[in-house]
């Protein structure tokens, strides 16, 4: 840390799960996603600079707001990402030193980056006392991922982490996501988020493609996102529309199914139905295995982490709980929901396929990213 006068200041930021709306944000579409109890920390002092220091990680100068492209997958880029947002739209900036520390696993559909750039943004936000939104903040990590970053990702990560809680967060107007706060108890039940071990590194035509598909499918219609075609009129239209491929017809079969599903979930916390929940989670990852076939990489297709462990899960749930692909997919992690009574078992299993550290039991955090008090 600078040793100055500026006085030390504390802020954090929450990773996020995802329980509904598997690849449905980046069509405009509903999730049903959640902060967490892991999070990245961050000692903040003004440096009186004009560059962003995080020991051991990054040293980004604010004055060279430009996109760099050998600074794609990087810190520094995600930093100058949120500060260039920042920038353009009016809010102060300033340099700072920063030791940071995270419990949020990298590379587990956690949205550790999200929660980076959440944390930046409030950082920014906490220094200069200025009037931003946690939707802002959430958009400006959005374009630092997609513009700096280089990574074509929509704007669920960024806003579940910035708000925390449960929520459904409606992205009709993206500009302005409508968010509905949900009340879930799950009582007698533990979240699971398992570490397949996969790697997401070369899977970003995967991802895009999924982008590429739906949006070509929309486009038959005249329209720029799924969420804008009628679902009568596309599915009255199948025949035809069979030219693009039918795996851009199946994934956004997907999305219409997945869509609606998001609310029928809700619904069915707000009632304390957790049966009819988790049928619809497990109806979900369905969806993703057979529609949006997000569950491995097709350029290496003799690695199916993912999959082996919906069957593993399937297995040694035997119809209690739920379990689901989570987050981008094609490598990763799996979301389970585990009855109290069969953690132990379930953790052993699952541990002697994938490894000792392999499960993440998780609770949801109703906080988002924020100054606190202490580090």
């Amino acid at each position: 840390m600078n040793n100055n006068d500026s006085p030390i200041r504390y802020f954090s930021a929450p990773g996020r799960v995802e329980f509904g709306g598997n690849h449905t944000d980046h069509q405009n579409g509903r999730v049903l996603a959640a902060a967490v109890d892991l999070e990245i920390k961050a000692a903040v002092r003004q440096n009186g600079s004009s560059v962003v220091r995080f020991k051991d990680v990054c040293n980004a100068d604010l004055r060279l707001l430009a996109v760099r492209p050998e600074l794609f997958g990087t810190p520094e880029a995600l930093v100058l990402g949120v500060a260039s947002w920042f920038e353009k739209h009016g809010y102060p900036i300033s340099g700072f030193d920063a030791d940071i520390s995270s419990n949020i696993p990298v590379g587990m559909g956690l949205s550790s980056s999200a929660a980076f750039t959440v944390l930046i943004g409030n950082i920014f936000k906490g220094l200069h006392g200025s009037d931003i939104s946690p939707i802002d903040i959430a958009r400006a990590g959005q374009f630092a991922e997609n513009v700096f970053f280089g990574k074509p990702c929509g704007l669920m990560d960024q806003t579940a982490s910035s708000l925390g809680g449960l929520n459904i967060i409606d992205f009709v107007d993206p500009q302005a996501p409508i968010v509905t706060p949900v009340f879930a108890e799950f009582s007698g039940y533990s979240v699971c988020v398992v570490d397949t071990g996969g790697t997401h590194s070369d899977l970003t035509p995967d991802y895009a493609a999924v982008t590429d598909e739906m949006r070509a499918v929309a486009a038959h219609f005249g329209k720029e996102y799924l969420r804008d075609v009628c679902p009568d009129e596309f599915f009255s239209s199948i025949a035809r529309l069979r030219y693009l491929g039918d795996r851009a017809v199946l994934r956004a079969i997907h999305f219409f199914g997945e869509n609606e599903r998001v609310l029928k979930q809700a619904a069915a916390l707000g009632s304390g139905d957790l049966k009819t929940f988790f049928e619809l989670v497990i109806e979900s990852g369905r969806s993703s295995l057979s529609y949006l076939q997000n569950v491995f990489g097709h350029s290496s297709p003799r690695e199916q982490g993912l999959t082996l462990a919906l069957a593993l899960s399937e297995g040694i749930l035997n119809g209690v709980g739920a379990w689901r692909v989570h987050g981008g997919g094609f490598a990763g992690t799996i979301l389970a929901f585990v009855p109290d009574g069969l953690k132990d078992v379930y953790t052993r299993r699952i541990s002697s396929v994938f490894g000792e550290a392999s499960c993440y039991f998780l609770k949801i955090s109703k906080h988002g990213g924020r100054e606190t008090q202490f580090n």
